[in-house]
């Protein structure tokens, strides 16, 4: 699926390619393990609504809230592929919430509205979905060894590619491949 943003005239696009789940409140590394709070209460609305948080006081989050009211469960969108009107890396959660000017005035966008919003592709890229623990959630007790997060391994745009695989991906993409008859005379 896209994710897309629209703001001051100006559409961003990306291919989601990396997502962690989080089955609060009994989920140890889900925000709404702590209860209902303000920060939390979008987690605890109506499906399809915009959870968008800041940690380490600089990195926004967005997540996609899943389940009925009262029941919070979220996605956490960790990666993006950058598809139109994107400049900038898309390879971790802070860093797409950045380059898609995603923020906290986004918290609880209805994610069917005019603004921020999750569409199906023209297109569809065959993904090579693979699953893991997710990341960085230590704390959560047995929790953490859920295998809730999910991404393609074909892109080169997951949080967890290394540098210099990342550049030979997007290389290998940026170079247009020529017909083979058109090989085959060159050669």
């Amino acid at each position: 699926m896209h994710l897309v943003h629209a703001s001051a005239g100006h559409r961003q696009v990306a291919r989601i390619v990396e997502t962690e789940a989080y089955q609060g409140p009994q989920d140890l590394a889900a925000h709404s393990a702590r209860g209902r709070t303000a920060r939390t209460e979008v987690m605890f609305g109506p499906p399809g609504h915009a959870y968008v948080y800041l940690i380490y006081g600089i990195w926004h989050c967005l997540n996609v809230v899943t389940a009925a009211v009262d029941v919070p469960h979220a996605v956490l969108i960790r990666a993006l592929e950058p598809v139109a009107g994107i400049d900038e890396a898309t390879h971790g959660p802070g860093l797409l919430c950045k380059a898609l000017h995603i923020d906290r005035s986004l918290n609880g966008t209805d994610l069917q509205g005019s603004m921020l919003w999750i569409e199906e592709p023209r297109t569809r890229i065959a993904a090579r979905v693979a699953r893991s623990t997710r990341i960085g959630v230590d704390y959560a007790q047995d929790w953490a060894k859920k295998r809730w997060r999910f991404y393609d391994a074909a892109s080169h745009h997951v949080s967890t590619v290394s540098a210099a695989q990342r550049r030979r991906g997007m290389a290998k993409s940026a170079t247009p491949t020529l017909p083979r008859h058109i090989r085959a005379a060159k050669s």
